[in-house]
């Protein structure tokens, strides 16, 4: 069970030659009877349509993954005297759920940041007594205005608003909010009227089919798992035939630099395991040795703080984002710290792969071994660029 922008694509991909699949996937194609398809309106509702059915169904391929780790679920307290709106991976028999949601939570929280802005809520299990960011920002209603019976009222509202939202009930919820919009202005009250209908717009909005989310419908660790491998394999073929001897890459870091000429520096490390970004091992450093732009030496201090780390796991393949001046740093890092770690580099403007003994590689832009390169050295900039703004923010508050 699963979901996608591209049914053909998604489908497809199951019908490839064995050799290409995993075994779990193998398996899979052998017990199709049919293909039966739903069809959502919008990636939100998708999203949680799936999670929805795989609690009714339980079908084996989605609850049985490789391991046994507790999946994100939203969790709502709904008996509080006031209800928080929480994500959390244990449950427990007082309040409402929903999920869990296999994919990550990563995905979960883009929902419900999208929910917030129309149905604001509290998101943590303890507020303090006291006004927060969040609520200066519309989105968070604090301790303080509860004082108001009224306010109180309208906020259980918005929960049980929530709560039909994410059983996928989002016609039941703008009916409820048009009559009651419709009531407030047959009482000429206006104000509170188009408040309704601004909610009453932005649900129809984000509900629609060409609202644009961060998710990621194609991204499900069960049907990509044959595609990633093929990836892996393609890469290590690639880098043996310039004299890798690489055995395995199940492991990938990759790391990155971003400044605004020199100040404000920041590194980021991420982490591919079997060719899927694992956000439990990705770090980020500020840089403490240098304010002025010196990209390779700023690559250089990242590189020494991280492996110095040795209760991290080594890589099996190490990745700079940059060409022949990163490769020489990370180079002469790892052979001051007496590590024999092979790395490649990704020189950005004709996306060229540089080996170790500064060689570079041309690949053909629908190779699956730069696919999985620039996908990695793009998160690892991404990263980088988001920590690099949080301190800068940071300062210019301060």
């Amino acid at each position: 069970m699963g979901k996608a922008k591209n049914l053909k694509k998604r489908v497809s991909s199951y019908f490839q030659k064995s050799s290409d699949l995993d075994a779990k996937t193998n398996i899979l194609v052998s017990q199709i009877d049919k293909i039966k398809t739903i069809t959502a309106d919008s990636e939100i509702e998708a999203f949680l349509l799936e999670s929805k059915l795989i609690k009714e169904f339980k079908p084996k391929y989605n609850v049985k993954l490789t391991d046994d780790k507790a999946y994100p679920m939203i969790k709502i307290t709904i008996k509080d005297k006031i209800p928080k709106v929480l994500v959390v991976r244990r449950s427990d028999d007082k309040s409402v759920y929903f999920g869990p949601f296999p994919n990550g939570a990563q995905a979960l929280r883009t929902v419900l940041k999208t929910i917030r802005k129309i149905f604001h809520y509290q998101s943590v299990p303890n507020h303090p007594n006291k006004i927060c960011l969040y609520y200066h920002l519309g989105l968070c209603p604090c301790p303080p205005v509860f004082d108001s019976p009224e306010f109180r009222k309208e906020y259980k509202k918005d929960i049980r608003h929530i709560i039909n939202f994410l059983r996928g009930n989002t016609k039941k919820v703008v009916n409820d909010l048009k009559k009651e919009r419709d009531l407030l202005s047959s009482n000429e009250q206006f104000e509170k009227a188009n408040t309704l209908q601004n909610k009453i717009n932005a649900i129809e909005l984000i509900t629609g089919p060409f609202y644009k989310t961060k998710l990621d419908l194609d991204d499900n660790p069960i049907f990509t798992v044959g595609l990633r491998k093929k990836e892996i394999t393609d890469l290590i073929d690639i880098l043996n035939k310039n004299n890798y001897k690489l055995k395995k890459a199940e492991r990938i870091e990759c790391f990155d630099i971003s400044n605004i000429s020199g100040t404000y520096a920041a590194g980021s490390m991420v982490v591919f395991v079997n060719g899927r970004k694992d956000g439990n091992w990705y770090r980020k450093f500020k840089i403490r040795t240098l304010n002025t732009p010196n990209d390779f030496a700023m690559m250089q201090e990242v590189l020494q703080r991280r492996f110095r780390h040795k209760e991290w796991p080594f890589p099996d393949l190490l990745i700079v984002d940059g060409g022949k001046g990163q490769i020489s740093i990370a180079l002469k890092v790892l052979k001051s710290m007496n590590l024999n770690i092979p790395i490649v580099g990704l020189a950005k403007r004709e996306e060229t792969i540089v080996t170790s003994d500064f060689k570079e590689i041309v690949l053909p832009k629908n190779s699956d071994a730069l696919k999985l390169i620039m996908r990695i050295r793009d998160e690892a900039h991404r990263f980088a660029i988001t920590y690099h703004k949080l301190l800068r923010s940071k300062s210019l508050l301060s």
